[in-house]
């Protein structure tokens, strides 16, 4: 890598680590959105705790941050794939240990669709189907997000998408799906109760 790449992928963290539903819940109530809810500063939760319209904005700004770092990569290296997921890795990862709140963040989903929307937009678009089935059938985003993720690295596959963005969406499955398990195991322990 370069300077310029160095950078970049720098700056992909920074893009990533940008605390978006801390600071809007704080505009939007007043609060620290880690104090209510799952404590998790994602739209999930902002929706829950602040309502739609934090809940949405949230969604917006999480989304453009994975997006826009690597967006930028493939329009400065258009023919280096690995930089391009690598910065994408960053921006997700920034979401998920931000620095700016003791490295606890979000659970990679929002952040993750922004990165696949530059990179594989087709089977992105397949994958908000499934994201959305999984909500109107189960009644939690939990489970449509966990869905999503388990089904994209086969999308990825099925859309014949370069290697480093295949081994991109395993990484991010296998993140998220970690990120979610808590949320999991209290969905359905709730039902066996």
């Amino acid at each position: 890598m370069n300077g310029a790449s160095v950078a970049l992928v720098a700056a992909s963290y920074v893009s990533g680590a940008i605390p978006a539903g801390y600071l809007i819940t704080k505009r939007a109530a007043g609060t620290d959105i880690r104090e209510h809810g799952s404590g998790n500063p994602g739209a999930a939760n902002v929706y829950k705790v602040v309502g739609p319209k934090a809940g949405l904005a949230t969604l917006a700004a999480d989304s453009l941050k994975g997006f826009f770092p690597v967006w930028l990569a493939a329009r400065l290296f258009p023919n280096d794939l690995e930089l391009q997921a690598v910065c994408g890795a960053f921006a997700i990862a920034g979401h998920v240990w931000t620095v700016f709140l003791k490295f606890r963040g979000g659970k990679a989903v929002a952040t993750s669709a922004g990165v696949f929307a530059a990179l594989l937009p087709a089977p992105l678009a397949v994958d908000v189907l499934i994201f959305a089935a999984g909500i109107k059938f189960s009644g939690h985003i939990s489970i449509g997000s966990v869905a999503a993720a388990a089904a994209f690295p086969i999308l990825a596959w099925a859309f014949r998408a370069p290697l480093p963005f295949e081994a991109l969406a395993v990484g991010a499955c296998g993140l998220i799906l970690a990120k979610h398990a808590s949320n999991l195991r209290r969905i359905f322990g709730a039902k066996r109760d």
